[in-house]
């Protein structure tokens, strides 16, 4: 019984982490881009609307329910019988600095890679409505749609931890660091406001780098600009849509009161 109440405690404790690390960030930029500067900034807004309360609200709950189920998983991936058979180490000691922070950058580019194709394929028409539906009813997302899946597709998000948990040795903390990175970006990328600079789309390290435009265009048109840090996918495969450049210069160009 201690053993099953000690497991309890560590779910609840995974869970606390995951959704207080949505919470916060979400909140963070909520409470100035949608609440504080929302009038001063609005001619910035990439798409001039703004989303219902009642959007805010079924993102939000989608997203509780993802922390959830990425805590459930995340406890049986880590402390479940199957933690053994993975790569994960527990000594931080046994392997350098130099390569923890070598682990984070390899995990960040292999879940690159495993978010294009797998979000390619949830578009697909005979997926679509059981995996990825449920996260595109934001087709004017907020910081609270950085969570909001589907319990199926919820599963499928998590899979890149497991993945590279079996490829290449992880530390629990290394794991964490490529989390808050996810998150970060996966607020920044729903925030409907552009944080990089003008021109930044057409730049020699811009051209490779996702951007909130470009992925807002992928919730408001559901064609094309699958990729999650990055546009390399999207340019080797000719997914990346032809009025991006120009949309990210529309949005940049505006000016107050215009």
């Amino acid at each position: 019984m201690e053993g099953l109440a000690t497991g309890g405690n560590r779910f609840y404790i995974i869970l606390l982490v995951i959704f207080l690390r949505y919470v916060i960030l979400a909140s963070i930029a909520f409470s100035i881009f949608y609440y504080a500067r929302k009038n001063a900034w609005s001619f910035k807004k990439i798409q001039r609307k703004f989303p219902a309360l009642s959007d805010y609200q079924r993102e939000f709950l989608y997203s509780a329910s993802t922390a959830v189920i990425f805590a459930g998983l995340g406890y049986l991936l880590f402390l479940g019988p199957i933690a053994k058979y993975t790569m994960i180490y527990r000594d931080i000691h046994a392997h350098s600095l130099t390569y923890f922070f070598f682990s984070v950058a390899l995990i960040l580019i292999v879940h690159d890679t495993y978010f294009y194709w797998t979000h390619r394929l949830m578009h697909h028409p005979r997926l679509f409505k059981y995996f990825h539906k449920v996260h595109h009813l934001s087709t004017n997302p907020s910081p609270w749609a950085a969570m909001a899946f589907h319990p199926l597709e919820a599963v499928v998000e998590f899979g890149i931890v497991a993945v590279a948990s079996f490829l290449f040795p992880l530390h629990p903390l290394a794991i964490g660091l490529f989390l808050l990175i996810m998150m970060l970006y996966n607020v920044y990328g729903h925030l409907g406001y552009e944080l990089y600079p003008k021109n930044f789309s057409k730049s020699t390290v811009g051209k490779w780098i996702n951007t909130s435009i470009n992925h807002n265009q992928h919730h408001e048109h559901f064609i094309g600009n699958y990729g999650l840090y990055f546009l390399w996918w999207d340019r080797w495969m000719g997914t990346l849509r032809k009025d991006y450049d120009q949309r990210f210069d529309e949005v940049k160009g505006r000016l107050p009161n215009t």
